[in-house]
C-alpha cells in the first residue's frame, strides 16, 4: 500500500491536499482507510475531474438556443415495434431471438449501482419488495425471467442454454448484493453465470473545485453514473469474459423496471435481424412534458436529448398522425453487441459527455465537525450509458407498449407517480389482463362473474388479483393449459405448484 508521504505527493500534484488535513488526528486503523480509498486517484485525472466539475455547473442549464433547428426524429427505417409491426415480423424477431439464446449468444447485463434512497430505504432497489402477493423482489422476478427464457429457447431448440447475468454493483450495493443473492441460493441460477462487478466510484466536488471530505476519514464519493459501465467492463475484464463464453449480444437495462423483459427475444431478434450495433427500447411519451429523455437525431446524429433540453414549442410539436414528433421516450433498456462494447472501451469512452448533478453533499468543515447542508453545496459527475449512441455505426430503436414493458421504481408512496403502488398496479393489471386473455373468468365475493374486457383507470387496481410467477409464462405465453375456461376467485396465485395443480393431468 502506499504511504502516506506518496498519497501527499500525490495530492499535492492534483491541488487536493486539503483531503489529507486531519490525518495527524486519526487512529491508525481510519488512517490507512483513508489512505487506501486515496490511493487509486491518478493525480491528473482527479485533478481535471475537479476542473471539469467547477466549470460545468457554471453552464446555463435549459435548452441550448439553436437545438429546435437541429433536431430531426428517428428516420422511420431505424425505427421498429413491437405492437405496430405486422404479427409475421414480430414472429420471425421472436424466432431469430430465440436462436441466438439457443446458441448461448446472449447475455444481460444489469445496472444497479443505486441505492434505493427516494424509495426511503438504505439497501439496493433490486432487494425491494412492492407489495405484491408473493412477496417476490425486483431481483427474484428478474432472475426467474431469465430462468424462463432459458426454458422457452432450449425447448424450441432441443438444447440446454444459457443467459449469463452480469450485474454491476457500485461500493454501496455490491456486498449487500452478494449477500443477498447467496441467501436466496441465487434464485436457483448456477452462482457462475451471476457475475457481479463494481463501478468505479468519483468525488464529490464543491463549486470551486475542491473535493469533499465527509468525515475526517472518508471522500464523500458517488457512483459515476450508469455509463460508467464502459470503464468497469475494462477494469474487470467482464469482456473477456463473455469472449469466453461466446456471448456477442448483450442486454442491458436498469434495475427500477418491474415489467422488464431480460433477453427479450422479439428485442434481441429484431436488432440482430437489423444488423444492428446498438439499439434501444423506446416507449411513446404520454404527455410533451413528460420528463423523459428523447431518442432523436441532432445534426443527423441519434442521440438522447433530455427533457430538460427540449424547449415547450418543441416538445409539443405534432407528427402528421397527430403524435408526438418527437416521441421516443428513452427507459434505459438497450442492445448492444459485444464488439461495440469493445470499440465503446478502446475508443470512444474518454468522449462521452459529464453530466452534473447538483447536492447537498454533507461535509466536515475545518474543526472537523460534521455539518449536514440545507441548500445544495456539491457537485457530483456522471456519465450515461445512452451517451454512446451517436458512436454507433447501425443504431436502431424498437418501440414497445408502456403498459406491457416499463413501471420504473423511483420514488416513495408520498410521491404521485413511479412509486412502490403504481410499480405493484402495473404488474397484476397485466398479469390480470394475461389470465383474461387465456380465458379465466374471475368471480367477486359474492360468486358473481366480473366483467372480462374492464375499462381500467390507470389509478386504479384491477377488479381481482392475479400474479402469474415468470417461471410459468414470461410474456403471457402458455396459459390456456391452465386457465382457459375456469373460474377463480381473488387472489390467484399461479406459481409452478398452482400450475401443475391446474394442469390436465396425462394418462
Amino acid at each position: 500500500m502506499a504511504s502516506e508521504q506518496e498519497v501527499r505527493a500525490r495530492l499535492q500534484r492534483a491541488g487536493q491536499e486539503h483531503l489529507l488535513r486531519f490525518s495527524a488526528e486519526l487512529a491508525s486503523g481510519p488512517r490507512a482507510a483513508l489512505l487506501a480509498e486515496l490511493a487509486p486517484l491518478e493525480p491528473g485525472a482527479l485533478r481535471e475531474h475537479c476542473r471539469r466539475a467547477a466549470a460545468a455547473r457554471t453552464h446555463a442549464p435549459g435548452p441550448p438556443p439553436d437545438l429546435g433547428a437541429r433536431l430531426q426524429p428517428l428516420p422511420p427505417e431505424r425505427l421498429g415495434s413491437a405492437s405496430r409491426s405486422h404479427p409475421d415480423a414480430r414472429r420471425r424477431w421472436e424466432d431469430e431471438g430465440f436462436r441466438q439464446i439457443a446458441l448461448n449468444k446472449v447475455a444481460v447485463l444489469l445496472l444497479a449501482g443505486g441505492q434505493g434512497t427516494r424509495l426511503g430505504v438504505s439497501y439496493p432497489k433490486g432487494m425491494y419488495q412492492v407489495g405484491l402477493p408473493s412477496q417476490k423482489t425486483l431481483y427474484q422476478l428478474q432472475a426467474e425471467r431469465i430462468r424462463r427464457v432459458e426454458q422457452l429457447a432450449s425447448s424450441r431448440h432441443g438444447t440446454r442454454c444459457t443467459v449469463p447475468w452480469y450485474i454491476m454493483t457500485s461500493e454501496f450495493t455490491l456486498g449487500p448484493t452478494a449477500d443477498f443473492f447467496k441467501k436466496h441460493n441465487f434464485f436457483h441460477l448456477d452462482p457462475a453465470n451471476v457475475v457481479m462487478f463494481e463501478q468505479r466510484m468519483l468525488p464529490a466536488v464543491t463549486f470551486d473545485g475542491q473535493a469533499i471530505l465527509e468525515r475526517k476519514d472518508k471522500v464523500a464519493m458517488a457512483p459515476d453514473g450508469n455509463g460508467g459501465l464502459y470503464s468497469a467492463l475494462v477494469d474487470h475484464q467482464v469482456l473477456e469474459d463473455m469472449a469466453r463464453r461466446g456471448v456477442e449480444f448483450v442486454h442491458v437495462y436498469c434495475v427500477d423496471n418491474i415489467l422488464v423483459r431480460l433477453a427479450d427475444p422479439v428485442f434481441i431478434g429484431f436488432c440482430v435481424l437489423q444488423d444492428a450495433d446498438c439499439g434501444a427500447k423506446v416507449v411513446e411519451k404520454a404527455y410533451p412534458e413528460e420528463p423523459v429523455g428523447v431518442v432523436c437525431q441532432v445534426d443527423g446524429v441519434v442521440q438522447v436529448v433530455e427533457y430538460s433540453e427540449l424547449s415547450a414549442d418543441t416538445a409539443r410539436l405534432r407528427a402528421p398522425d397527430g403524435r408526438l414528433l418527437y416521441r421516443a421516450g428513452n427507459i434505459c433498456n438497450h442492445f448492444f453487441t459485444r464488439a461495440f462494447l469493445h470499440a465503446v472501451t478502446r475508443e470512444f469512452e474518454p468522449l462521452l459527455k459529464l453530466h452534473v448533478a447538483i447536492k447537498k453533499v454533507p461535509y466536515v468543515d475545518e474543526e472537523g465537525n460534521l455539518v449536514k447542508p440545507q441548500h445544495p453545496n456539491g457537485i457530483k459527475m456522471e456519465k450515461f450509458v445512452f451517451d454512446v449512441f451517436p458512436f454507433a455505426k447501425n443504431f436502431v430503436a424498437f418501440e414497445v407498449q408502456r403498459e406491457e414493458e416499463f413501471s420504473p421504481l423511483k420514488n416513495s408512496d408520498s410521491a404521485d407517480r413511479d412509486n412502490p403502488s403504481t410499480a405493484r398496479r402495473a404488474l397484476l393489471r397485466q398479469h390480470y389482463h394475461w389470465a383474461l386473455q387465456a380465458g379465466a373468468r374471475f368471480l367477486d365475493a359474492h360468486g358473481v362473474l366480473l366483467p372480462t374486457s374492464p375499462g381500467l383507470p390507470d389509478n386504479e387496481d384491477p377488479p381481482a388479483i392475479c400474479e402469474i410467477s415468470p417461471l410459468v409464462s414470461y410474456s403471457g405465453e402458455g396459459l390456456e393449459e391452465y386457465l382457459k375456461g375456469r373460474e377463480f376467485q381473488s387472489p390467484l396465485i399461479l406459481d409452478e405448484a398452482q400450475a401443475w395443480a391446474l394442469c390436465p393431468q396425462q394418462p
